[in-house]
């Protein structure tokens, strides 16, 4: 068990974040008002003051990797856990963010039919794969990138969906069902087309659900720092002139409402808006240039 940092409230029921925190961004996203980042760490600025704040920390405790959103005197209650969380009506968070994706989020999309796919994976349990799985069958689980597959074969075969990565990526998870290839746009179901993206990693893919959902993996998120889609360019594993040429050739294409990362938060605006920032973000890409990769850089 992970320990209470000085300061933090021991003899009462006060909320704090253990020593384990990676900076992850996960538990700020789900309670920005609460949870800021002070010295390169998650920290709980002030106590809940009703129950939709005490909701904001139990969210952000059932998503933490490290289980490090805590309370000083009980344990969580199971009963308060949200998750799946819906975000909009056809997609909800899965929260329980596993330590094996560094903390990424990932996603429940549904479809015209009943079905489900999942993008990207939460931490592996088979209670949280037939928590998922009551809500309708799951078809598919589509992975953005090789920073995120480490439970995806084992949610596929659960659910017996077909398992999706591009060719860059393919050596992460070998076993995959299907396999995107090249840089054209590929439509994997009705409404849903996958973008190939290389640049954050060789085999990076945005899909697009509906032209509504942009499910971007590491490739882009929304920065509440910049107030602005950005592009984690400390940390790139592969190539950040890629990147920009990937964007070129890809975000006039682009059309949704909704940007839904794996890492960074979310945003929904008015798709000519969105187009006009990943227009302008293009460009910014365009000139940046390759840097030692540093996690204390990003602009959350």
């Amino acid at each position: 068990m992970g320990n209470a940092p000085s300061g933090t409230p021991k003899d009462d029921d006060g909320w704090y974040v253990d020593d384990r925190c990676t900076n992850c961004d996960v538990a700020r996203q789900l309670a920005p008002t609460l949870i800021v980042e002070v010295d390169g760490r998650s920290e709980i600025i002030r106590q809940p003051r009703d129950a939709a704040e005490e909701g904001l920390l139990h969210a952000a405790a059932y998503a933490c990797p490290t289980r490090s959103i805590r309370r000083t005197a009980r344990r969580l209650d199971p009963a308060q856990d949200p998750f799946p969380m819906a975000l909009d009506e056809d997609v909800l968070l899965c929260g329980h963010n596993s330590n094996h994706t560094a903390g990424a989020n990932a996603y429940l999309l549904r479809r015209p039919s009943g079905t489900w796919m999942m993008v990207d994976t939460p931490r592996w349990s088979e209670p949280l794969a037939a928590r998922y799985e009551a809500l309708g069958p799951v078809t598919d689980v589509l992975l953005t990138h090789r920073d995120h597959v480490a439970h995806g074969r084992r949610y596929a075969d659960r659910f017996g969906a077909r398992l999706w990565i591009h060719e860059g990526d393919l050596d992460a998870a070998p076993d995959a069902d299907r396999v995107l290839r090249g840089t054209d746009p590929a439509g994997i179901a009705e409404g849903v087309v996958a973008y190939p993206l290389p640049g954050h990693t060789a085999g990076s893919v945005l899909y697009v659900a509906d032209e509504r959902y942009c499910f971007s993996g590491d490739s882009l998120y929304w920065s509440r720092t910049t107030a602005d889609i950005e592009v984690a360019d400390s940390v790139t594993w592969y190539s950040i002139e890629e990147l920009a040429a990937s964007l070129s050739r890809t975000a006039a294409r682009l059309r949704f409402e909704w940007l839904l990362p794996g890492h960074g938060d979310r945003k929904r605006l008015p798709a000519a808006e969105m187009s006009r920032r990943l227009e302008r973000l293009t460009g910014r890409t365009r000139a940046l240039r390759p840097r030692p990769v540093d996690f204390t850089a990003i602009r959350w």
